[in-house]
């Protein structure tokens, strides 16, 4: 059964997919879009956070403007039993942000790292929403119906996506190098599915965050700390997740419909070369 026919399908809520949603840049990124006006579900590997949904559902304003899947974004399976859970529930889908991301779980020298951090780092941060953004994708498409079927051609995007990477997409860091490789190669798919996908009717982006305060950076603040006190971004201060969720709401809100492939970088000016 075909439920979605246009950009404003069935009217109602939109709904955005948010993968790690349920902490740090992800979170940032699930209540930004329930606070404006997003259904959202999240897919994450932990059991469900009574307290993270509670809040999430407060600034919803109601109870089921919020759902959580317990999955793995490197599962195909979990990859539609997320989307089924969106479907099911709300009848449509407008928004994939893929957020879900690790880092090493030990920083080592080039020369010291391993395959096993190498694999897990790649199917996690690539692999896994270069899938599900195929997943999401032909959903999207067969809930539709062929674009050149519709009544007459959407006016805005009939769905987006956002992709998470990450300052490292460009920035070496010879102690994690597996993160650089994972990012870097985000930033083709985003531009090899913004190709593909255009002609759908579907956007995608790719949002960078420069050095954010989450749990995944806690363990180098000193460091950090000192970047900035060094001049290391003209903004000089840590970036905070409601910066980069500022970002995904911009993208999300289908008011750049002629724009595609594009990087808004969050890193407090970082990417800018500077004499």
């Amino acid at each position: 059964m075909r439920i979605m026919t246009d950009n404003n399908i069935n009217g109602g809520v939109k709904v955005a997919l948010v993968t790690g949603g349920n902490q740090g840049i992800g979170l940032g990124i699930s209540k930004r879009l329930v606070a404006d006006g997003f259904a959202v579900d999240i897919l994450a590997r932990r059991e469900e956070p009574a307290d993270v949904m509670a809040e999430l559902r407060e600034i919803a304003g109601d109870p089921s403007r919020v759902r959580y899947v317990r999955g793995d974004v490197t599962s195909a399976e979990d990859h539609q039993r997320f989307l089924n859970d969106a479907v099911e529930a709300w009848g449509r889908l407008d928004v994939l942000v893929n957020n879900a991301g690790v880092a090493p779980t030990e920083r080592k020298d080039l020369l010291e790292a391993t395959p096993e951090s190498f694999d897990r780092v790649l199917g996690i941060n690539l692999r896994g929403p270069y899938f599900l953004t195929q997943a999401f994708a032909n959903k999207v498409i067969a809930l539709r119906g062929p674009i050149e079927n519709l009544p007459e051609p959407p006016e805005g995007p009939v769905a987006t996506i956002v992709n998470v990477s990450s300052t490292s997409a460009e920035t070496v860091s010879i102690n994690r190098g597996e993160y650089c490789i994972s990012k870097a190669g985000v930033h083709m798919a985003t531009e090899l599915w913004a190709v593909r996908l255009a002609p759908e009717g579907i956007v995608v982006y790719e949002v960078r965050p420069g050095i954010i305060a989450t749990h995944m950076t806690a363990g180098v603040k000193d460091k950090y700390d000192a970047f900035f006190a060094n001049g290391g971004a003209p903004i000089a201060r840590w970036g905070k997740p409601a910066d980069v969720a500022g970002a995904v709401s911009i993208l999300a809100s289908g008011n750049t419909p002629y724009a595609t492939g594009d990087i808004i970088n969050v890193d407090g000016g970082m990417h800018i070369p500077v004499l």
